[in-house]
């Protein structure tokens, strides 16, 4: 059987859970055509019996849109951190001091990358490599750390 049957066969079946995944005829479309493509790559699953061919295609499928789930996900984040800068958690007219002593209401590891970032001026990248910790851990803790002071700030505010 070459991947031609495979795909006569099992074409319905496996768009038809693709398409109950996504929500999306165009989304569909291509996990259906990222699987099959792997299926080129895997001889024995021409062998196998047809459940177990739509239990692959399942798998790989589900796994796929996970994939694209997570990156989608990591570039959200890694977009929006790119946008924060100081002034969207301190307030305007802060001065060194007062930026000092909310930086000082942060654990020691959060307030240290919050330094690095926006006094600095250090990307991920850069500090990741210094603390010895990866670009997107570091971002993950900008993040939570910038996320701790506005709400501290609004928190001071009322």
């Amino acid at each position: 059987m070459e991947i031609c049957d495979l795909y006569e066969n099992l074409k319905a079946d496996v768009y038809r859970y693709a398409r109950s995944l996504v929500k999306n005829e165009f989304e569909a479309e291509d996990l259906v055509q990222d699987a099959f493509m792997k299926a080129m790559n895997e001889p024995k699953l021409a062998g196998l019996p047809v459940h177990k061919q739509k239990s692959w295609f399942f798998r790989v499928i589900k796994n796929r849109m996970i994939d694209i789930s997570r990156r989608e996900k990591r570039f959200v984040s890694w977009e929006e951190d790119r946008d924060l800068d100081a002034a969207t958690f301190f307030p305007v007219s802060s001065s060194n001091i007062e930026m000092t002593e909310w930086l000082a209401r942060l654990p020691p590891s959060q307030s240290d990358i919050v330094f690095k970032r926006y006094w600095l001026g250090m990307s991920s990248q850069e500090i990741g490599k210094q603390l010895g910790i990866p670009a997107a851990t570091v971002r993950y803790k900008l993040q939570t750390a910038i996320k701790k002071l506005k709400k501290l700030w609004e928190d001071d505010m009322r």
